[in-house]
């Protein structure tokens, strides 16, 4: 393998980019599989676990691999696109074996895993040939001691940790995306899953909630203590915890609305009581909303909230007091792309379009797909037969109502025209 360094660290593939050799970038590493053996012999590494850009996983075996070097990874531009599915026999280095409670051979000291290390050996097999650990903090340090042991050196691995902590896991993926988090957690195992999620503030697992699937949405809360979950339950959005506690049996669900705040235990009461792919079900109660003596600078300084969707910033919705929903009535809506081309100091008033006459919630999925394709809209109002604004609907839970549950699963044509002829794991 040319240009490969003869020692690399695990934690720091996390993220790196996959190019093939024409410089052009199949994805971003996200795990690495290996095979543990018996005796005190190291893993053998398999491949990496590549997330391609439809977020799907594929493997790519060490075979493929023509180079890790700092900042990258080069394949040879062979590479399968089935979905990763992890054999009994394989281990997640980065999953699975990060944070788990080791002891070092020589002293009996206990110490946790903070990283690992593969080299290459003269066969071309590449190894889990070095463990990073840290030891338990002693009195008057703050942290252990960290040494870097050979395979050998440590035992531990062959047992099944309950209560395996996340700390590195975590460090190695602080910079990812709650979606590409939400990737990760789908591929582990329950018992892995419960323990990042523990590990997980609040708003950071709210966000990685939001892009699971309905199964492991109710997985993880289920896992939670219920004061935790009600308190994670507030920190999503309305329309996506409507979601997940119409998926809870009915005591659960009505324990936790109970322990929410009343504010937002109302909001998600309400959508509630929308059929699920009707526009009330698809909306959220909390668009941007702004009085009719709102200035553009001022509705550009709301938009410019990093926690709003591309869709909700899009729009924003005057109406009158009062602005939560419902609210009074709507007057109209400030394109973001045309607020853009006013001056600051102009009544956003003065450039709504109060053209549209918005969504009824009983409107069907079918009929709201229309009304954005008419429009040419990435999100739209939701008014109840008072005209006032119940909510916004956008593009973005349309689609994941529209296309099937599997569809990140399901190929493209030029995927397909990808794959070649070698095993997955």
């Amino acid at each position: 393998m040319s240009g490969s360094p003869s020692r690399v660290y695990v934690a720091r593939l996390a993220g790196l980019p996959v190019y093939d050799p024409n410089g052009d970038q199949v994805g971003k590493v996200r795990d690495v599989v290996a095979m543990m053996r018996q005796g005190n012999q190291p893993p053998r590494v398999l491949g990496l676990v590549i997330e391609v850009f439809t977020r799907r996983r594929i493997f790519l075996p060490m075979t493929r691999v023509t180079s890790v070097d700092v900042g990258h990874v080069v394949t040879t531009g062979l590479v399968n696109m089935r979905r990763f599915e992890q054999r009994q026999t394989e281990v997640l280095v980065l999953g699975e074996l990060l944070d788990r409670t080791v002891t070092i051979r020589e002293t009996g000291t206990t110490a946790v895993v903070f990283d690992m290390a593969m080299a290459q050996w003269r066969t071309r097999d590449w190894v889990l040939s070095k463990v990073a650990v840290r030891e338990g903090a002693k009195r008057f340090r703050r942290r252990g001691q960290t040494h870097v042991l050979d395979w050998s050196d440590v035992e531990g691995f062959a047992q099944v940790e309950e209560g395996q902590g996340a700390t590195h896991i975590l460090a190695a993926f602080e910079s990812m995306k709650a979606a590409d988090l939400a990737g990760v957690l789908h591929d582990l195992s329950p018992k892995r899953r419960k323990e990042i999620a523990a590990a997980l503030n609040d708003e950071r697992l709210a966000d990685v909630l939001e892009e699971l699937p309905d199964d492991d949405q109710v997985e993880i809360l289920a896992g939670l203590d219920t004061e935790r979950a009600a308190d994670v339950l507030e920190e999503m959005s309305p329309d996506d915890a409507a979601d997940l506690i119409a998926e809870l049996p009915t005591e659960t669900a009505e324990r936790l609305l109970t322990l929410m705040e009343p504010d937002e235990a109302e909001d998600v009461r309400r959508l509630l009581t929308y059929e699920e792919r009707t526009a009330g079900g698809l909306m959220t109660s909390e668009p941007v909303i702004l009085s009719a003596d709102a200035t553009v600078a001022d509705a550009l300084a709301h938009v410019r909230n990093a926690e709003l969707s591309p869709a909700l910033a899009a729009m924003i919705y005057v109406c009158r007091p009062p602005l939560e929903t419902p609210t009074g009535r709507f007057i109209g809506v400030g394109h973001i792309q045309r607020l853009l081309r006013e001056r600051p100091s102009e009544l956003v008033t003065a450039v709504l379009d109060t053209d549209l006459d918005g969504l009824r919630p009983d409107d069907s999925l079918t009929a709201v797909s229309k009304y954005l394709a008419t429009y040419n809209l990435v999100a739209a109002p939701v008014l109840d037969d008072e005209g006032r604004l119940l909510g916004a609907v956008t593009v973005d839970d349309v689609l994941d109502h529209l296309l099937p549950d599997d569809w990140r699963d399901e190929p493209n044509h030029e995927q397909e025209q990808q794959e070649v002829d070698h095993d997955a794991p």
